[in-house]
């Protein structure tokens, strides 16, 4: 069976939802703000994290309040799924991106999915029939402005073994790459060549590039620019180190890279649908692509499902998932070091602990 029909026919009673906001000042620089789906049926309440990353259209969503047409009453997880993807949950104000569709159509999915399987007295283990593993993560910060190696070396003189997802930018000068090199805590660098017009764009060009993959022989490489014929040709000895985050929304974009990937980075909400998900992780496990997950700021419980999801699924990885404590401007405990040990015996799509 497919991971899929392994939970679509979960007998789901929805009564009501309702929205919980939740705002905070996060290392890369901006107010975060993120909102909470609760959703309730037969005494049971079940969660989810919509993490668009635009204040206004969480400003609207709160305002507005629970009026989104809903499917209420008695059903299964696969038709309210279903149901939720025809909706316009930006019905009151159109998104600042078009991406956050799919942000917001996994809160609702994952929170249906954890009052489901609470209605039904199981685990998301339990349902999918896979064991939870110590899950392995990074940290990914970016070294600030300019660059230096302050944001990494007061981390790891908090937990000298703490491993790091960094994002290259022009002022990555020899010094910098050579020193990050010595730490030996680089797993992963994010040249963000994907983005346009963000805060976060990178601009880069070949001598960036191979200043960090020559210094950095064993990171991956995230969304290079390989559009440039000059950091194409740089890259294409190392290909077994590229991943993909960005432009990964399903399956055919997987189908559709430049080259067959040893490795993509899988990020629920960037994902939408959870039907989507479960797919996307069954074609990946078919066709021998490796898969890491992928944080989105998450402020509340979002972080946790993707922590456990990870477990689940691709435990090994370098899942860009550390508890939110690392991530603040100054780390803030709780701040395990991993790999992270989660137990989930209660029901629902949650998690009892993280050790």
């Amino acid at each position: 069976m497919s991971t899929w029909d392994l939970v679509k026919d979960l007998p789901l009673t929805v009564d009501s939802y309702a929205l919980e906001g939740l705002g905070e000042d996060v290392s890369s620089g901006f107010f975060r703000q993120t909102t909470l789906i609760h959703i309730s049926g037969q005494g049971h309440t079940g969660h989810g994290e919509d993490v668009t990353y635009d204040g206004p259209d969480h400003d609207a969503l709160q305002a507005a309040g629970p009026v989104s047409d809903l499917p209420i009453g008695s059903m299964t997880l696969g038709e309210f799924c279903n149901q939720i993807a025809e909706l316009d949950l930006f019905s009151f104000k159109q998104p600042e991106r078009d991406v956050s569709r799919l942000y917001r159509r996994w809160a609702f999915d994952s929170a249906a999915l954890d009052l489901a399987l609470q209605q039904a007295g199981r685990s998301l283990a339990e349902q999918v029939d896979r064991p939870i593993k110590p899950m392995h993560f990074v940290v990914s910060i970016r070294l600030g402005e300019p660059s230096t190696l302050e944001p990494v070396l007061k981390r790891l003189a908090i937990a000298p073994e703490l491993q790091f997802k960094l994002d290259p930018t022009e002022d990555w000068t020899d010094e910098i790459v050579t020193a990050l090199a010595a730490t030996g805590s680089v797993e992963s660098v994010d040249f963000k060549a994907l983005y346009t017009n963000s805060s976060v764009d990178q601009t880069g060009g070949p001598e960036l590039y191979e200043r960090v993959i020559t210094a950095l022989p064993n990171a991956y490489i995230e969304d290079p620019g390989i559009s440039d014929p000059e950091i194409d040709a740089l890259l294409e000895p190392h290909r077994d180190r590229i991943t993909w985050d960005a432009n990964i929304h399903g399956i055919s974009d997987i189908e559709s890279l430049p080259f067959a990937p040893k490795m993509v980075n899988v990020k629920p909400s960037r994902v939408g649908g959870l039907k989507s998900l479960f797919d996307i992780y069954d074609y990946c496990f078919k066709h021998s692509i490796g898969m890491y997950g992928g944080g989105q700021f998450e402020l509340g419980l979002g972080r946790t499902q993707n922590q456990l999801l990870a477990a689940i699924f691709h435990p090994d990885s370098p899942n860009d998932l550390a508890p939110t404590g690392w991530n603040a401007n100054v780390p803030q405990p709780p701040l395990s070091s991993g790999p992270l040990r989660l137990t989930s015996s209660a029901a629902g799509f949650g998690v009892d602990a993280v050790i």
